[in-house]
């Protein structure tokens, strides 16, 4: 009999119909994996095998708008979900109420949970180095009062696993298969040691019911490969000269597809989706995800990772900002030249027919200024504006001290920056435009001064379960001062940078802790709130350190 080994996951819900989601499941043998509604609906779609596991996206049709149903998954007509003696209360499906004969509205707005940077919680019973989960404290809050507020989407905006980071109990896996003193050591090396990330981390009792319940849709960052992805040409260089590197990024990109991307997709972009339909109809698929893989880390712009998704009359576009970067120096950009006009077709297709624009960027448009003149000058030195000792001093800074974000692409930060004005520039602006990001390991929201009808955001919220360094904290601190901007322009000076094209103020953090953001949208109006998960009395639990809204007067 098939066993259930992941899962399930609820992936997309079609906001254009209300009648439709998808819903992913591992099983531990080939199966056929069926999810069967309260009320009629359901779907059933047979596994596809990669590297010896076993995976399957069911389709769901004939859900009600407006509604939220509970399900069961079988297979091979056999129930494996909801477990025996769970606790928690039935996994459901909650479509939205669209437009139509007798349905004159589309519910009561949108709420997205976002946040990054998620290390697996400790087992049960053991004190972990990074304090209480926020996913685990929401999914908590959600199971103790099923009638509660909830999101209507989790935005996980990267590091979902940590591929180089492992846990105790994962070392000790590793260990036991290979000998952790050849390279790569104690990181992943395979795709079936990313499986044991998965694992490890959709296993916890609460994230598996939460994520079965709560549609939710993803981005890799760098950790989900390694620390640095792709940081600079020089780097990519000396990992590529390595024995494991090929293996390690090609089963990363093997196993974000399988596990995140493939959710990611509508009914639509599933159907067009070649490579889907060819691990369908292979008995086994491996070969044809792992050219796949292959193809998209030799050349990066023929794979395309970014999304588009509209919510009624909101507008959410992820962008890949680790695997469609242009690394040369002379030529360096966070995205390739057809992934910048992607995310420029997209932002300006329909252009006054929503609301609310968000462009999820697992790395922060808007950073403390005294960072981003540090990641402006650092790119400089890197091009030879200072000379090739500089270069090679600025590479070296560049590596240990991260500096990768929007600013350490200069010409990207202003094609960004011009693009978010241009959408956000007269009668038919949105009332809002939105970056949300993650990756710091910590929260603030930053406001450009420009000239727009929209209210502008950056919307920054790491990390879910993880920690940030003493002295790390003070950086970050520093970098939003007076003191930092004078030393910033120091920087300024030092490389002949110029200023950036625009300025911009924090009016929000910045905060430390694990933490979630929750962005609530309705009509014209926007809301947001920041949870952190805190120990009171021995237990966690979500406490709500911001609540404002961003479409009001300040």
């Amino acid at each position: 009999m098939a066993g259930l080994r992941l899962g399930p996951l609820l992936r997309h819900v079609d906001w254009e119909t209300g009648g439709s989601a998808t819903v992913w499941v591992e099983a531990d043998r080939p199966c056929t994996a069926e999810v069967r509604c309260t009320g009629g609906a359901g779907g059933s779609a047979r596994t596809f095998q990669i590297a010896g596991h076993h995976y399957a996206l069911v389709p769901v049709t004939g859900l009600t708008p407006g509604t939220t149903t509970p399900y069961e998954v079988l297979l091979d007509g056999r129930q494996v979900w909801p477990l025996p003696d769970s606790g928690f209360p039935p996994s459901t499906i909650t479509t939205p109420a669209v437009a139509g004969p007798g349905r004159p509205g589309r519910g009561p707005g949108l709420r997205i949970t976002f946040g990054s940077c998620r290390q697996a919680a400790p087992p049960a019973g053991r004190r972990g180095p990074h304090g209480p989960d926020a996913l685990d404290t929401l999914a908590a809050r959600l199971a103790a009062d099923p009638e509660a507020e909830r999101p209507d989407l989790l935005l996980l905006l990267g590091d979902q696993v940590y591929a180089d980071a492992l846990s105790r109990e994962t070392r000790q896996w590793l260990a036991a298969r290979r000998d952790l003193r050849e390279a790569p050591g104690a990181q992943v090396a395979d795709y079936e040691e990313y499986t044991r990330l998965y694992y490890e981390s959709w296993l916890d009792p609460e994230i598996r019911w939460l994520l079965s319940t709560v549609p939710s849709l993803h981005m890799f960052d760098d950790h989900d490969v390694i620390d640095d992805w792709n940081t600079s040409a020089a780097w990519l260089a000396e990992m590529r000269a390595t024995p494991w590197w090929r293996e390690r990024v090609l089963s990363g990109l093997m196993s974000y597809w399988v596990y995140q991307h493939l959710g990611n997709l509508s009914a639509a972009e599933l159907a067009a989706d070649e490579l889907y339909a060819a691990v369908r109809e292979d008995p086994d698929g491996t070969d044809a995800l792992r050219a796949f893989a292959s193809a998209a880390d030799a050349d990066p712009a023929t794979v395309r990772w970014s999304y588009r998704r509209d919510f009624g009359r909101t507008r959410l576009l992820m962008v890949d900002t680790r695997a469609a970067r242009v690394l040369a120096e002379d030529g360096r950009a966070m995205l390739d030249p057809a992934e910048q006009q992607w995310l420029r077709d997209n932002a300006l297709a329909g252009h006054g027919g929503y609301d609310h624009l968000l462009i999820g960027s697992s790395l922060p448009w808007l950073m403390p200024p005294l960072i981003h003149d540090a990641e402006t000058w650092n790119a400089a030195l890197c091009r030879g504006e200072r000379g090739p000792r500089w270069a090679r001093i600025g590479e070296d800074l560049r590596r240990r001290s991260d500096l990768e974000h929007w600013a350490a692409f200069p010409a990207s930060f202003a094609a960004l920056t011009d693009l978010i004005e241009e959408v956000g520039t007269g009668p038919r602006a949105p009332a809002t435009v939105c970056v949300l990001s993650g990756d710091v390991h910590h929260a603030y929201v930053a406001e450009p001064r420009i000239p727009s009808t929209a209210r502008v955001f950056q919307l920054t919220c790491s990390p879910v379960h993880n920690s940030i360094h003493t002295v790390v904290k003070w950086g970050f601190r520093l970098g939003w001062s007076r003191t930092g901007r004078w030393l910033g322009r120091g920087f300024s000076l030092h490389g002949r940078t110029g200023r950036p094209p625009l300025n911009w103020r924090r009016t929000g953090g910045p905060w430390f802790g694990n933490q979630l953001m929750t962005l609530a949208l309705s009509g014209r109006t926007a809301r947001l709130r920041l949870d952190q998960a805190r120990k009171k009395r021995g237990r966690a639990g979500l406490v709500t350190v911001l609540d404002r809204e961003l479409t009001a007067a300040q």
